[in-house]
């Protein structure tokens, strides 16, 4: 893993696919501010490099994150605007045009559920448990979580759990929706990595990311809205390269080779 053993959130390349940890295992990895910033630079990078095509984000020791820090949270009424500025938006996971894979190994609570809602699909091991946790501690439903927790579970679902705050175990979580895949046996982290690769190997980047930004895009529209909006994106996927090597591929019973995504500061649209 990059970065020394005290490093906040540990980076490993395993092949295409990041493999990103938050580290503070005895406090189970509650979030702070630098935390934070080390993990989204992390997501910067990553989304620029080539090599790099799915990411996978887990947490270290017992817990995936146990929300804000709240020794930390204990001052808050004392944080003025300019203090609570941010060099990156909150929700910067949800804008990676890569995969985000959650590998949730344990609890995820407040702030550390909605992180791993930000994650494109969720994989979670039989210790894994959520909690909105707003409403005990006095607070609201934060950081777009009324917004992504409906769509998931739907609303009254959504409700009872930012209302009571209840605990919800693994079973419940899958059963529902909040988890995409039990692994009941094995390690969360080596499955997660394992349809991450796959992934990165067998699909397109540039169809991924359009399919991503379909998913956000449509979610409010009508089905005709998104219709004639997916009309428009095939033709410009007819004209690239990818459809052809996608096609031939399959005829030559070979692995595609997909070129990687432009980076963003680049002209070349995607």
């Amino acid at each position: 893993m990059t970065g020394a053993p005290g490093e906040l959130v540990l980076a490993e390349r395993r092949g295409p696919v990041l493999l990103v940890t938050f580290n503070r295992p005895a406090k189970l990895n509650a979030w702070t501010d630098e935390l934070e910033d080390r993990y989204f630079a992390l997501l910067d990078a990553a989304e620029d490099d080539p090599d790099v095509r799915a990411v996978v984000v887990t947490g270290a020791g017992r817990g995936f994150c146990a929300g804000a820090d709240l020794q930390r949270l204990q001052a808050v009424g004392e944080v003025s605007e300019a203090d609570r500025a941010r060099r990156r938006p909150r929700d910067l996971p949800r804008t990676l045009r890569k995969p985000l894979i959650g590998a949730i190994n344990g609890v995820a609570a407040g702030l550390g559920m909605v992180e791993a809602l930000y994650c494109d699909l969720r994989f979670g091991s039989p210790s894994a448990r959520f909690t909105t946790a707003f409403a005990q501690r006095g607070l609201i439903a934060e950081y777009g979580i009324s917004w992504l927790l409906p769509r998931l579970v739907g609303h009254s679902r959504a409700a009872d759990l930012l209302l009571s705050s209840r605990m919800v175990d693994a079973e419940e979580a899958f059963r529902i929706g909040l988890l995409d895949h039990l692994v009941r046996t094995g390690s969360v982290v080596d499955a997660a990595v394992a349809y991450a690769t796959d992934l990165a190997r067998r699909c397109s980047p540039a169809s991924m990311a359009t399919i991503k930004s379909q998913l956000s895009n449509d979610a409010d529209g009508t089905y005709a809205d998104s219709v004639t909006r997916a009309e428009g994106l095939m033709l410009q996927a007819f004209r690239g390269s990818d459809v052809v090597e996608g096609v031939a591929s399959h005829l030559d019973k070979r692995p595609p080779d997909f070129p990687s995504l432009p980076v963003r500061s680049s002209d070349v649209p995607v």
